[in-house]
């Protein structure tokens, strides 16, 4: 892939595993969370379509109430690449090249996920804001390899500030308290 900014035409967002039983385990869950719904609300503003998985949800419980009701479709899996569910590939377009990654575990789920997205094809990004693990030296690991394996390592406003791209878009005022 070509490096450079992230576009919103080609994005689709991401929120692995953001589950009521499994978020007040993550070290910073809270922080995490809140992250995952500013890029969500902008996703919402700039048409970037917002896909949620769930690992086994009937033991892990729903998406948490604060991204439930920002996600155009939410997947159950017991895989933690979610690539390997036919129903996650399905919901990425093939029109959308870039996965930008949110959620939980960094160092399982989402780190399986971006290797099996790089595998497919796909340009990944993984916020570092916006990702999490039980322990903070497994999430610096899993960044460190994805860093490695060629995956953008970028933060919520990065995202927000090159899906827009400009000041010039009408969205702009629209995500100014995203962003404040």
């Amino acid at each position: 892939m070509t490096p450079g900014p992230l576009h919103a035409e080609s994005s689709v967002l991401m929120l692995i595993d953001f589950q009521e039983k499994l978020v007040p385990a993550i070290d910073r869950g809270e922080q995490t969370v809140a992250q995952a719904a500013r890029l969500a609300e902008a996703a919402r503003i700039l048409d970037v379509p917002v896909v949620a998985t769930e690992q086994i949800p009937e033991r892990l419980g729903p998406t948490v109430g604060a991204l439930r009701g920002r996600v155009a479709v939410t997947i159950p899996k017991a895989t933690f690449d979610a690539c390997r569910d036919r129903a996650v590939s399905a919901a990425v377009p093939p029109s959308r090249g870039t996965v930008v990654l949110t959620g939980c575990e960094a160092h399982v789920c989402v780190l399986q996920t971006a290797f099996g997205l790089l595998q497919a094809g796909s340009r990944v990004a993984v916020v570092r804001d916006a990702v999490g693990s039980r322990r903070p030296e497994s999430k610096e690991a899993a960044l460190a390899r994805l860093a490695h394996a060629g995956v953008d390592i970028v933060t919520a406003e990065m995202v927000m500030f090159e899906w827009l791209g400009t000041a010039d878009r009408p969205e702009f005022r629209k995500m100014l308290p995203l962003i404040k």
